[in-house]
């Protein structure tokens, strides 16, 4: 892959015809696909019980110290970050100086564990500064290249990752009767609310960690699941994942004044 991108081969790319133009047309060219994976065991989670940690009475997000879950999401981070890194191991070994159009993939492995794959594209800028560290991106060619035109750039990928969990308390399961009529069960709220504000802080101090000014988010994906704690108690769990690239403004531009269109369209 290195020979090619130096112009001795041929070499990959992640990217679509009108995503190679926009990229070119700010001034940074393809020099190869790139690939990070790493597959782990995850299960533990230390001390899980709601209910041992809060006595039913409040929600336990993972970023507090000893709370459920807590080892389980430093690994979920390590695993992530594992396999970013060896993406971008692979974009400095060809002369790259960035990744854009990550795909990161998290699925289950045949024969046990889960994989966490990213997938994208090196790019090297044309000129004579370089960044200290590649940078890596989920925008697609013409979003970074719209980013680029007006002023910013990417400086990393960025996580926030919580588990919030609450034991079905007396209030809760009142208020989930047959014949409480339609209400608000206070305690699913809080513990939705704290699940999504705690991935929100941690995808924040992951931004700021690699120098971004700001976060452009990719998505967000929540899941809510129980499982049984001790003898009849109950915990329910809320699992948000936060995905985006941080960037950093380089560029000020004066006011009124629109980027320069991209002109692209399908051949």
């Amino acid at each position: 892959m290195a020979a090619g991108a130096e112009g001795a081969g041929a070499w990959g790319s992640t990217l679509s015809a009108q995503e190679f133009a926009a990229v070119q047309g700010v001034g940074f060219d393809p020099v190869g696909q790139v690939l990070g994976t790493a597959v782990f065991h995850l299960g533990y989670s230390g001390n899980w019980c709601a209910y041992m940690w809060s006595s039913g009475q409040d929600t336990a997000v993972s970023s507090t110290a000893r709370a459920p879950f807590s080892n389980l999401v430093r690994t979920m981070y390590a695993a992530r970050r594992l396999a970013l890194r060896r993406a971008v191991d692979e974009c400095a070994a060809l002369g790259g100086d960035g990744v854009v159009g990550l795909r990161l993939r998290t699925g289950s492995f045949p024969a046990g564990g889960t994989e966490f794959t990213v997938l994208g594209t090196a790019v090297r800028a044309r000129s004579r500064i370089r960044p200290a560290r590649p940078f890596t991106s989920h925008l697609n060619g013409q979003d970074f290249a719209r980013l680029v035109g007006s002023g910013w750039v990417p400086t990393g990928l960025a996580f926030g990752i919580s588990i919030a969990t609450r034991h079905d308390g007396y209030d809760t399961r009142r208020q989930i009767r047959r014949f409480a009529g339609n209400r608000e069960v206070d305690g699913y709220t809080d513990l939705v609310t704290s699940a999504r504000k705690d991935a929100r802080r941690q995808l924040a101090a992951d931004a700021a960690s690699n120098g971004g000014d700001a976060v452009v988010l990719d998505g967000m994906d929540l899941r809510v699941s129980e499982q049984a704690c001790g003898n009849s108690n109950v915990d329910h769990l809320a699992e948000a994942v936060l995905v985006g690239t941080s960037v950093a403004r380089f560029r000020r531009t004066a006011r009124n004044v629109e980027p320069r269109p991209l002109t692209i369209m399908r051949l």
